[in-house]
């Protein structure tokens, strides 16, 4: 069995992409978005942490988080908001994919992949590189042709923030600015 290794740091700030089961393009009906939203919202009240950034796509999410002071348990967070959503997902929705051996074995429904990729964030140059990434992920994926169209992303925030310009299509134009980052 492999062995997983995870990057701590105590009040660390990390990038985060979680995806559904055989990728499935649920995450942004309506519903799901108000299950996630309600999932997010209840797992930070038992589990503080700050969304730096973030970005729905249907079948996976990406997220900056940074966590409290002497804190660095991302992954219980994860699994709260996976769990939460996924009880009522099943419970409005309906079952997923039908479910393998493994799975049954496990009791995990075929909503969400297992586990998820974290990177740490090393510095500011960091920091930026990964809130453009998230942010033009829907251009990237080919679900718009402008960042500012997509809905379901912290890009919208940081414009009326001045830190993006509407117009940003990747690259240096119209790129981060003022961003703090004295939190890495």
């Amino acid at each position: 069995m492999p062995e997983y290794r995870r990057n701590r740091i105590e009040g660390g700030t990390y990038f985060f992409t979680v995806v559904t089961y055989q990728r499935r393009p649920i995450l942004t009906s309506t519903t799901a978005r108000k299950l996630l939203h309600k999932a997010w919202e209840d797992t930070k009240g038992r589990f503080p942490f700050e969304t730096i950034a973030v970005c729905l796509l249907p079948d996976h999410l990406h997220s900056i988080w940074k966590l409290p002071e002497g804190d660095s348990n991302y992954s219980i967070r994860w699994k709260e908001i996976k769990g939460l959503f996924t009880k009522s997902y099943l419970k409005e929705i309906g079952p997923g994919e039908e479910r393998n051996a493994s799975r049954i074995k496990r009791k995990e429904a075929t909503i969400w992949q297992r586990r998820f990729w974290e990177h740490t964030i090393e510095n500011g140059d960091d920091l930026v590189t990964h809130f453009d990434y998230i942010h033009f992920n829907p251009v990237k994926h080919g679900l718009v042709e402008h960042v500012v169209d997509w809905e379901w992303s912290s890009f919208h925030r940081y414009v009326k923030e001045g830190i993006y310009q509407d117009d940003w299509a990747g690259g240096d134009y119209g790129r981060v600015q003022g961003l703090n980052y004295d939190f890495i």
